[in-house]
């Protein structure tokens, strides 16, 4: 199936692997790429170097094009955009946060950079600075999703910008993949149906829990890292979502948690918390998201973790490689797309 994400990007299908962190491991971004989508590693969890590491090691296994995601808005960010860059990585996907002096360097070597986006204003703002692609990212998503489902915000995206867009936010399946391109996508992001596959790193307790979800087993607040977002509904998250503050004790041993695995001095901490306009509530929730997805993969009682999962947890029962979940979007999308076209002619 082609597209101009598939042109633009060099991949044989219009599939991506979303950024999630330590989900979003070498191991995974390979086997998305070498399926013929586009993998992307999450450094979110390295100090810069660790970041390089993981880069060269995603490039040990798979020749094939793959992305780095650089959340601007999380701590040593700009250290690892840096190092993305040094190490030319192919396609930077960028989010919450002004990227144009990513954007012009990506260029310079001839890397793509897609922003990830939730509304208007940073759509027309990262069209202007350069960027190759939107991600658009529906309410019904994993982690960081806006405030409008995927069916309304698509076309409006479509309409905002004259570059391409990538849909993100209640997609898993060749279905939606169809719909993605009929509402004006050129292809779609998939994170949670990733993280139900047999080479993604999460515990395969925490797996079963997930295919056993329904759609209104997650919840959507902004307790959980400071701004809103989509997590699985357990009894830690249901009660940090009713939390009005975080106790300073819990707050400074979260910046000391996020100091020391990134390798980042306590004190740039907070400078750099003061630049992006965070407060050290927002850090110590961002830090408690953090633990939850490496509990996820380290195994831990479902209980006591937080961490991201998508509405689409609903319709996912299955656990099969990266490869056949590319394999069956694509045809079950093209099945759909010839389906639509008959009934149009009936």
């Amino acid at each position: 199936m082609k597209t101009k994400m598939t042109e633009l990007l060099g991949i044989e299908h219009p599939v991506m692997l979303a950024g999630m962190a330590y989900v979003a491991v070498p191991k995974l971004v390979a086997a998305v790429s070498n399926a013929g989508g586009l993998g992307m590693l999450n450094p979110s969890i390295y100090a810069p170097e660790g970041a390089r590491e993981a880069i060269r090691e995603v490039r040990s296994l798979t020749d094939k094009p793959f992305a780095v995601n650089i959340t601007l808005w999380l701590p040593g960010a700009r250290e690892n955009a840096v190092v993305a860059l040094e190490e030319k990585v192919p396609v930077i996907n960028t989010s919450l946060g002004r990227a144009d002096w990513i954007i012009n360097a990506a260029h310079e070597y001839g890397g793509k950079v897609l922003a990830t986006v939730v509304m208007h204003r940073h759509a027309r703002r990262s069209e202007l600075d350069g960027a190759d692609f939107l991600i658009v990212t529906g309410h019904e998503a994993a982690a960081h999703g806006g405030d409008i489902g995927s069916l309304v915000l698509i076309p409006q995206a479509r309409a905002w910008v004259n570059i391409p867009i990538i849909a993100a936010g209640g997609f898993c399946d060749g279905r939606g993949l169809a719909a993605a391109l009929a509402l004006g996508a050129e292809g779609i992001s998939m994170g949670t149906r990733f993280m139900l596959t047999q080479e993604s790193p999460v515990t395969d307790d925490i797996k079963q829990v997930c295919l056993q979800a329904s759609a209104e087993d997650t919840l959507y607040s902004d307790r959980f890292s400071g701004i809103p977002g989509r997590v699985l509904k357990t009894k830690m998250s249901e009660r940090i979502a009713g939390q009005r503050i975080v106790s300073p004790v819990k707050a400074l041993s979260a910046a000391r948690e996020i100091s020391q695995m990134l390798e980042v001095p306590l004190w740039k901490l907070f400078l750099q918390s003061l630049k992006t306009r965070r407060s050290i509530w927002s850090l110590a929730r961002q830090a408690g998201e953090a633990v939850g997805l490496r509990k996820a993969v380290e195994g831990g009682d479902i209980d006591l973790l937080t961490f991201p999962v998508g509405q689409v947890a609903g319709v996912i029962n299955d656990l099969p490689t990266c490869k056949e979940v590319i394999e069956q979007t694509v045809a079950e999308a093209k099945e759909v797309l010839e389906a639509t076209k008959a009934k149009l002619l009936a």
